[in-house]
């Protein structure tokens, strides 16, 4: 998680706290006097409510009777508002404290704040963005031997992919601006290497999602082939959700690019 997502997060987090220590804070006068006290015996519970304003010497309270149940859900309430606030006040004093940490120019802006020439001159110790986006691209992988001939439709990236809807699939990734490689070979535990139609690069968290689309799903064979090689990645640590993707279609249902779209940029943005 990058640092403008942590602070994100910890912004939300403090508006929340505010927004509760608030409410807490304006009812904290209203509730009855004392705190209460729990005495289990056995499957019995009886409740006591001690005096606050008296010493130590009266810590067992008065019992509160059967019938007097919202004195006891009062002081309860009491007892969590005034720890919750204790708490709360804490916690956002530390979520403030650091959100003004991260918030300080991190050590990236000494290569980011060189000018171009002295850029083009130093070798950053910690990797930008658009250098690991670059060096990830720049690594070719080996083309599928599989039926080469099969790649026919043409992509806005310049490349052939397999089908009208990787064709689709393809240009949706390019528009996002979302790094990807068509058949990069994947090689499994088993020592099997697989080609997922796309291997895509989640630039924030540096690492790889596979992307695969099933085109002919009212096909017995294939469907069984796809929920095969879907099993085949959970037992190789890919998990639908987390960083595998998949689209799917039949004849009756043809991939919606749109949806695509908005899956895509729910994932990545």
């Amino acid at each position: 998680m990058r640092k403008n997502e942590i602070i994100k997060e910890l912004t939300a987090r403090a508006t929340r706290l505010k927004k509760e220590i608030k409410k807490a804070e304006k009812i904290k006068g209203s509730f009855p006097e004392g705190r209460l006290r729990v005495s289990r015996n056995g499957k019995k519970t009886r409740f006591y409510r001690v005096d606050e304003t008296k010493d130590k010497r009266d810590k067992f309270g008065i019992y509160i009777p059967v019938a007097e149940k919202e004195l006891v859900a009062d002081l309860a309430q009491k007892d969590y508002n005034r720890e919750f606030l204790r708490l709360a006040h804490k916690e956002l004093k530390g979520i403030e404290k650091s959100i003004r940490a991260l918030s300080a120019p991190d050590a990236d802006a000494a290569y980011q704040k060189a000018s171009p020439t002295r850029q083009n001159l130093i070798t950053p110790y910690i990797e930008t963005d658009e250098m690991f986006v670059k060096k990830w691209l720049d690594n070719k992988p080996t083309q599928n031997a599989l039926m080469p001939e099969g790649r026919i439709y043409d992509t806005r990236s310049g490349e052939k992919v397999r089908s009208k809807s990787e064709s689709i699939i393809a240009d949706i990734l390019y528009d996002l601006g979302i790094p990807y490689h068509y058949e990069k070979p994947l090689c499994l535990k088993n020592g099997r290497t697989r080609y997922p139609d796309f291997t895509l690069l989640d630039i924030s968290s540096r690492a790889e999602i596979y992307f695969e689309h099933f085109g002919k799903l009212e096909e017995w064979d294939y469907a069984c082939d796809a929920m095969a090689k879907i099993e085949e990645y959970k037992r190789n640590g890919i998990f639908l959700g987390k960083n595998l993707i998949v689209t799917y279609e039949t004849s009756n249902y043809p991939l919606s690019a749109n949806a695509t779209r908005e899956m895509l940029q729910a994932v990545f943005f």
